[in-house]
């Protein structure tokens, strides 16, 4: 599977249509960002079922505004359509896949008033 491009108008719905989504905040004269991306493409092909996209921070500065991207490159996940992950810096392969594992493992978030305790 391919990565996907992600702009304004379509960010909020690539998130909230899959179930995982790995986003990689990036711009393209960024060197660590450039040898973070083959990494990020092989790791798109060994996970189909998750959803991997790209945001181009100089194209989209507002979505990196929106999630205080202060570096790039900046890896986030979100599961269920909530942030569970976001840290700077290029992966390496191994600690690429150890971030998909803990984020595949993450159930949905239970309804506040389930949290509550009944009397």
């Amino acid at each position: 599977m391919t990565t996907r491009a992600l702009s304004e108008q379509d960010f909020d719905e690539a998130v909230a249509s899959n179930d995982t989504v790995l986003v990689d905040f990036w711009a393209s004269w960024c060197a660590p960002c450039r040898a973070f991306a083959p990494v990020f493409e092989a790791a798109s092909d060994q996970h189909p079922d998750i959803l991997f996209a790209k945001v181009d921070t100089e194209a989209h500065p507002g979505i990196a505004a929106r999630f205080g991207v202060m570096a790039i490159p900046t890896l986030m996940g979100f599961r269920h359509g909530r942030l569970v992950f976001s840290q700077p810096g290029a992966l390496p392969p191994a600690v690429l896949e150890a971030v998909i594992d803990r984020i595949r493992k993450l159930e949905p978030a239970e309804p506040a008033q389930a949290k509550r305790a009944t009397n």
